[in-house]
């Protein structure tokens, strides 16, 4: 990004942010303000509702008792329970009578076997058995609760408790109560906003909680007898849940949303104006001097860096053209080092290269001196097995020669033959007399694709480092070829070398693929460097695991030539 418009995202940051803060605080805190009073609005309307249930159980209970001391009084009523005769049409009616001097809205007087004498809400109902009922109103926390209750036209909620009394050897009970009526209760509250429901055991959830809408809610419990003319009853928990809307604060924190957006949107085109001002005034100067700077060659023209200006920039200006200066020099001398560096690195590799092509040769010299000394008889034998060694590495000079003559060459991949490689590598190595070297090659290895003279190369360096790593108590060293599937199409040809050496530590290990790196006294530094260029170059990888006290292994993957197994 470009300093002009870092400039602009930074003041536009400034601007914004800051706004963008305010605007989510104040959005916050005006919802918690309308939710608190929300929550005010509902716990004010539940106190309400269960002051007005309080007052109602109040009021029952003192007209359940002014119609049993009535009852007590009434010679007719209690010769019509006791005796039964010509007063029974009295005591059917009672009820009803008594119902409406007392202003409730159901009445049924029961005998002690749950029998109705008398109902004032439903005349029919006489004879009827509701045994339950009484009892499980009686077992209510405040002697109240939610009983169902009908008149001929249609069934209805009542809100009840029981009295009892007793004439002569009868004992009466009274159900009372008064009528609620789910649309009174909704009443309480605003069609839109404030929502008062009577929620059964029986019923499912309100219609707002069944389709998810957010509400701040509370309830109120009763309890709720349900009996079966005739059977048993069960005692169970309706609700009063008033729920208030979120409906309104929703649209408010629309609107202030609405707000906010407008504000951001006009306070970012304000930014946008002046930080492209400033942004102009401040950074073309800038830009005047970075056309300047890549303009400069350090080996070629030169471009002059002067100022007028006193501040920061002219002093920048005045920098860049010392520093030019300094950078011309340094670029002379460095080129004059790197001369004198490459002249020397070619040195050093074809010192390293010319001793790997002679070693065999010395070590086949010095195989046939030891013979011609202890067994002349088998010098002619001996001369005859070790001839090829010594022409394989004539051959290997000439081609280095070659290969030096044309300043590192393309590499002629061609099909290789590794484990032929491998052979040829080994008898020409060193015999360690204080080691052992094994050889271990797969069968039906495919050829490679690569060039010769590097994967001896290669391998010569690694084997003749494995060996020189060995100490003079004895060790091993192993070389070995194996098919390793890629996948279900292709493979790779792996050369391993391992000894039992020392093993190396993670940073010797780091530092022995740098060039100039070695542990050996006569050394060049090398050796890995150029193992590792080599194997590069023909598409293979190479990969080491090493740690100390446990020896290297060194493991080479090479395409195969007709990249399949």
């Amino acid at each position: 990004m470009t300093f002009r418009g870092r400039l602009l995202v930074a003041f536009l940051a400034i601007v914004i942010v800051p706004l963008a803060i305010v605007g989510v605080a104040i959005r916050r805190h005006v919802s918690d303000e309308v939710t608190a009073q929300y929550q005010q609005r509902v716990a004010t309307l539940v106190a309400v509702i269960r002051e007005d249930v309080a007052r109602q159980n109040r009021t029952v209970a003192e007209r359940l008792a002014a119609i049993a001391g009535a009852m007590r009084t009434d010679n007719r009523f209690r010769q019509g329970v006791l005796q039964a005769g010509a007063v029974r049409s009295y005591v059917l009616d009672y009820a009803a009578q008594a119902m409406r001097q007392s202003g409730l809205s159901m009445l049924q007087i029961q005998d002690e076997r749950g029998r109705i004498v008398s109902s004032g809400h439903f005349r029919n109902e006489y004879d009827l058995v509701e045994p339950a009922l009484p009892v499980l109103l009686a077992q209510t926390p405040e002697g109240l609760g939610l009983v169902r209750a009908r008149t001929p036209e249609e069934p209805f909620l009542a809100l009840a408790r029981v009295d009892s009394l007793r004439l002569g050897s009868r004992r009466l009970s009274l159900v009372g109560g008064v009528r609620v009526d789910p649309a009174f209760l909704g009443a309480l509250g605003s069609p839109e906003e404030l929502v008062v429901t009577l929620v059964l055991p029986s019923d499912s959830a309100p219609l707002w909680a069944a389709a998810g809408d957010t509400v701040v809610a509370s309830e109120l419990t009763v309890p709720y007898v349900h009996t079966e003319i005739g059977g048993e009853g069960e005692q169970g928990t309706a609700r009063i849940v008033v729920a208030q809307s979120l409906g309104p604060l929703r649209a408010l924190r629309r609107a202030l949303d609405f707000s906010f957006v407008l504000a951001l949107v006009a306070s970012a085109l304000v930014a946008v104006l002046i930080a492209m001002w400033l942004a102009s005034r401040i950074s073309q100067p800038l830009v005047e001097l970075a056309e300047k700077t890549s303009q400069v060659e350090l080996d070629g023209r030169d471009v002059a860096f002067t100022s007028d200006r006193d501040d920061e920039i002219g002093s920048l200006t005045r920098f860049l053209g010392a520093m030019t200066e300094r950078l011309r020099a340094s670029v002379r001398a460095l080129k004059e080092v790197e001369r004198r560096a490459a002249v020397g690195d070619l040195a050093r590799q074809v010192n390293h290269d010319v001793k790997n092509g002679l070693i065999p040769i010395r070590n086949v010299f010095r195989h046939l001196a030891t013979v011609a000394r202890d067994e002349p008889d088998q010098l002619a034998a001996v001369f005859r097995e070790r001839q090829r060694t010594v022409e394989s590495a004539v051959e290997y000079l000439e081609k280095l020669a070659a290969t030096y003559a044309g300043l590192y060459p393309k590499l002629e991949l061609t099909a290789c033959d590794m484990n032929a490689i491998v052979r040829s590598v080994v008898q020409a190595a060193a015999r360690p007399t204080h080691a052992e070297i094994r050889v271990k090659l797969a069968e039906h290895v495919p050829a490679v694709r690569g060039d010769e003279l590097a994967l001896r190369r290669v391998l010569e360096n690694l084997v003749g480092n494995a060996i020189d790593s060995l100490a003079q108590d004895g060790g091993a060293v192993t070389v070995a070829t194996e098919v390793v599937q890629q996948d279900g199409t292709s493979s790779t040809v792996r050369t391993t070398v391992a000894d039992t050496g020392p093993g190396m530590t993670g940073e010797e290990l780091d530092r022995a693929f740098g060039d100039f790196y070695s542990t050996k006294p006569t050394g060049t530094g090398l050796g890995l460097s150029i193992v590792r260029r080599l194997v590069t170059d023909l598409g293979g990888t190479l990969r080491v695991e090493t740690e100390p006290g446990s020896g290297t292994r060194f493991f080479i993957d090479l395409p195969t030539a007709g990249g399949g197994a």
